[in-house]
Order: C-alpha cells, then sequence, then structure tokens
C-alpha cells in the first residue's frame, strides 16, 4: 500500500493526479470523435483586441489604444460539444518593452473544449482550455522558438456562431487568459509568470 509522506504530496498521489488529467483528455477526444458522421471540421480565422489585466485596455469599453490581436482557431464540432486548437498573437502588448525597442508582443496557443450545442443556424458556446502563453515575443525563427518567456496558462470564454451558408458563418468570442501563477511539480518551476488578460474577437467559421 502506496502511503504518502506527511507534510508534501507523495509520488503516488502525484501519479494519480496526472492520471486523472489524461484519463480527462481521453474522455473529451472520445466524445468529440463519437459520432464522425455528425460531427464537422472548422477553420475560424479571428481578428480583436485585448482589454483588462496587463494589456493597455483598462476595460473592454474603455480603451483609447486597442492593439490588434490576430490568430486562427480549428477543430472539430459535434452536436452538442467540440475540440479546437486556437493560436493567437497580440502585437505591441507591452508598450513599455515596445518604446525600448524590446520584443513586445504575446503568443498564445491554446487547446479548448467546448460545448457548443446546435440549435438551428446558431451555436453558443463556451470553452475551456489550457495552453502555451510566451511573451516578449516577435514573428521571426529565433524569437518563436526561444525558451524564455515560455509560461503554462488556461483560457474560459465563450461566444456564439451563426451559420449564414451550409458552410459559411460568423462568430463572436470573448475569452481571458491568464499564466497559472508559481506553478511547481515534482520541484520543477513550470511557470512563475503573473500574465492575464481579456479578448475580445470577431472571425469568419468555415465548416467542411
Amino acid at each position: 500500500m502506496l502511503t504518502r509522506p506527511p507534510g508534501r504530496l507523495g509520488e503516488y498521489e502525484m501519479r494519480r493526479t496526472w492520471m486523472a488529467r489524461v484519463l480527462m483528455c481521453a474522455a473529451m477526444l472520445m466524445v468529440v470523435g463519437a459520432g464522425p458522421a455528425r460531427a464537422e471540421g472548422f477553420l475560424s480565422p479571428f481578428i480583436g483586441y485585448n482589454f483588462g489585466g496587463d494589456s493597455v485596455c483598462p476595460t473592454a469599453r474603455d480603451c483609447d489604444s486597442r492593439q490588434p490581436n490576430l490568430g486562427v482557431a480549428f477543430g472539430t464540432l459535434g452536436s452538442v460539444v467540440g475540440f479546437e486548437e486556437e493560436i493567437g498573437y497580440a502585437r505591441d502588448f507591452f508598450p513599455d518593452a515596445q518604446a525600448a525597442g524590446g520584443a513586445s508582443s504575446v503568443l498564445t496557443v491554446m487547446s479548448n473544449f467546448l460545448v457548443a450545442p446546435k440549435i438551428g443556424i446558431v451555436r453558443p458556446y463556451v470553452l475551456v482550455g489550457v495552453g502555451l502563453m510566451k511573451s516578449r515575443v516577435e514573428l521571426t525563427p529565433s524569437s518563436l522558438v526561444s525558451a524564455s518567456h515560455n509560461d503554462l496558462g488556461w483560457d474560459l470564454g465563450g461566444g456564439l456562431m451563426v451559420h449564414l451558408a451550409p458552410h459559411v458563418g460568423v462568430r463572436g468570442d470573448l475569452r481571458y487568459f491568464h499564466a497559472f501563477q508559481d506553478l511547481e511539480i515534482a520541484g520543477v518551476t513550470l511557470s512563475d509568470a503573473k500574465l492575464d488578460f481579456g479578448r475580445l474577437s470577431g472571425a469568419f467559421v468555415l465548416t467542411f
């Protein structure tokens, strides 16, 4: 019988925690993959702006200097649930770094689970996910592959998709991004960032 040392998380509980996460991800993929005849793929390029948290805009409405956030989401949608991979690039996120001539943008790469029931031509949805939040980055090969300023983060949000034609639609989206703060596993620090912000965006949706 495995026991954990008093005052600290034991190896057994650590393995059980990670096994539960793996099983949860596998279950989500099985749900999304069930009924392939009813599932559809989608591609959704978007444009938006950031607000709150560490961004230059205090709120979504109170914003004199909106910095663009560009990206694309792609994945699959069933009749109720779905999965997406989203890549977003927030230009000039840190104005102080930009003024000093340094890297000033933020890259996010998130894997999201969606609950998105199809109701006629509309799909209201909520989502949650985890992924990479890379700060102080620019769109150059050396900056993108750099191991610095890489943090594990999570996002939470929702929105509405409206299908204007059988394979074409539009999407309005609101979500929040947060880096895990002071995250340490087995004595290894995975993230110590305090980065967080919201994003409001609009997108086209192409289904296939």
